[in-house]
């Protein structure tokens, strides 16, 4: 049975508050991601209508979330970016680059170690979010993007459908991305890379 109530201590950073039922009974976690496609973005005091669904621990979670008036689910819009695709094509390409020389291979190493990381803690995150524990600081998920995790990032993000909608992340993110790319392209280009390779005798 669907039940009707208004969001309260809503966490715009977070992305998730919770919803207590009019009439009364138990308080909902509520998190942007079980809203329907193509919903705005909830604040405090927003009327919704919400399936709730206990979990393994017995806490309530509200799904299939629908703002007041909003009747028909918009159609689900594949994402525009193919991130899976990209992830695997950062990970060949350094594999490749390795394997040919142009890139150290503790680098290559390093990218593909970051990138496991990046991807767990993606799944910890989501995880996380669904049953309304801490979170992974945002920060923390940069960082591994950083310094090479972003093609582990790519997948996760499309895998878990986790982090793609915050606009504010995803610049940040690709910004990441780019500063990643254009400093180990300069390493190959300025010959930095290839003197490490033969250093370390890769």
């Amino acid at each position: 049975m669907r039940l009707a109530g208004r969001i309260s201590d809503w966490n715009e950073d977070k992305g998730f508050g919770f919803v207590m039922p009019n009439g009364g009974g138990d308080r909902a976690f509520v998190h942007v991601n079980a809203f329907q496609r193509g919903s705005r973005r909830p604040v405090d005091g927003d009327l919704i209508s919400y399936l709730p669904v206990k979990d393994s621990r017995g806490r309530v979670n509200a799904k299939e979330i629908r703002h007041a008036g909003q009747k028909i689910e918009a159609p689900r819009v594949p994402s525009r970016v193919p991130r899976t695709a990209l992830g695997a094509i950062g990970l060949i390409g350094a594999a490749v680059l390795a394997a040919t020389g142009v890139l150290p291979v503790f680098m290559a190493m390093g990218l593909l170690g970051s990138s496991a990381l990046a991807y767990f803690m993606y799944w910890i995150d989501k995880a996380a979010a669904q049953r309304g524990d801490q979170r992974t600081p945002e920060s923390t998920l940069h960082v591994l993007s950083l310094v090479g995790g972003w093609p582990g990032a790519l997948i996760a993000q499309q895998q878990f459908r986790h982090k793609t909608i915050k606009p504010s992340f995803q610049r940040m993110f690709w910004t990441t991305v780019a500063i990643n790319v254009s400093v180990v392209a300069w390493l190959v280009h300025s010959g930095v890379a290839a003197e490490l390779s033969h250093s370390w005798g890769s």
